[in-house]
């Protein structure tokens, strides 16, 4: 085989991609508008997306939200203006202006660049006519299983409140239920041990509610103590955990936790970067990773992060209470993940979720199923965001 042949054989896939039907503007295309809309939700934050726009035309979208965070939006436009006039297809820059950002900002400079990421990965789809998981490898799972994160609905923190939540997403086909039944923490040391008591009560009532064959995860938060997680992990051995999430600070004392719990245990949710994965990983800190594709650091870097983990036996489970967009956005990468576990969804923060997007949220039965279309398939519904949100 000659070096001419070698090259020809090695660029027909991008070629094939370039010829696809549906394929929108030319590959050549730059970044040139962005528009960012912040829509309320609940106390617990807002929605923040952004609208990304070639000077060919293609939008694409991503998801910008951090709570109430102030300064988001200022955070977006400083790494949109090191963005602008680029090519869509330079995802490899971006990752190398956000680590300064981040550095210098935490973890919502990797929301705003992870955001505009998003957006990109969405008009490259469209550029060749493939869906954003085709851009990945291609997808492996055809359904991606969520788990319904009770606790961003649940205001009453007694067992009540959180079963009251937990009928819900059991009616509506869930299989897998997380809660976080220590928030909250007193700053009282006398009122501590009764408010492990009521988490553990609350954790207990949704076994009962849920069943047996359904899954129960507990996110501590990191709330404890080295010696009171380890007795924590004891204390939850007989509800049968689908997993126990951070509970408490340090590689070293996961690990110890780690090694002592009978159930497995999960984490990294607010970790930036495969640089900061990668001791996670090495310090056996955990069975399960929870990379976020807002915070650490985008799509691309979620699958850097799996087959980091893939290569050490570990599974993927992405964290992400977010919007409709960033949970789609999520879903495509983790339909291209050999070691994929199971999807986060912020459940019941708002009846009208799954019409902010159009078509609307592909979610059934605790199950999202990812369609053909070119990029993420997705559009912003306008309409909607005109009535509920602002542009910002």
């Amino acid at each position: 085989m000659t070096r001419r042949t070698l090259l020809a054989q090695c660029t027909l896939p991008l070629l094939a991609l370039k010829g696809r039907a549906g394929a929108a503007g030319s590959p050549k295309a730059r970044l040139t508008d962005i528009e960012i809309f912040r829509v309320p939700v609940n106390k617990r934050g807002d929605w923040v997306l952004v609208r990304v726009r070639t000077d060919q035309g293609v939008t694409g979208i991503g998801d910008a939200s951090h709570g109430h965070d102030p300064q988001i939006v200022e955070h977006i436009r400083s790494v949109w203006e090191q963005m602008k006039g680029r090519s869509f297809s330079e995802v490899e820059h971006l990752r190398r202006i956000a680590a300064p950002l981040v550095a210098r900002k935490g973890i919502g400079g990797s929301v705003a660049s992870s955001a505009i990421e998003h957006a990109m990965w969405d008009i490259a789809g469209q550029v060749f006519g493939v869906p954003v998981y085709d851009l990945f490898g291609g997808r492996i799972h055809r359904r991606i299983r969520s788990y319904a994160n009770i606790n961003r609905a649940t205001f009453d923190r007694k067992p009540a409140g959180f079963v009251k939540v937990a009928e819900r997403a059991l009616g509506d086909g869930f299989d897998a239920f997380k809660l976080a039944p220590f928030d909250g923490w007193p700053k009282d040391p006398a009122a501590v041990e009764p408010h492990i008591a009521n988490g553990m009560e609350c954790a207990k009532a949704i076994r009962k509610t849920i069943g047996d064959r359904n899954d129960l995860l507990i996110d501590a938060h990191s709330n404890f103590t080295l010696e009171r997680g380890l007795q924590l992990a004891r204390d939850f051995e007989p509800l049968r955990l689908f997993w126990l999430e951070e509970v408490c600070r340090g590689i070293d004392n996961l690990a110890r936790i780690h090694k002592a719990a009978k159930m497995p245990s999960a984490g990294g949710e607010s970790i930036y970067g495969v640089k900061g994965f990668y001791p996670y990983i090495a310090g056996n800190a955990v069975d399960i990773l929870m990379p976020d594709i807002k915070y650490c650091g985008g799509l691309l870097e979620c699958k850097k992060i799996a087959a980091m983990g893939e290569g050490a036996g570990l599974t993927v489970a992405p964290h992400g209470p977010a919007s409709p967009v960033g949970n789609i956005a999520a879903a495509h990468v983790c339909s291209t993940l050999p070691n994929f576990l199971i999807l986060e969804l912020g459940y019941g923060e708002a009846p009208w979720r799954a019409e902010l997007i159009e078509p609307h949220e592909p979610l059934h039965k605790g199950y999202f199923t990812i369609g053909e279309k070119p990029g993420f398939g997705f559009t912003l519904n306008d309409a909607l965001i005109r009535k509920l949100g602002s542009r910002a």
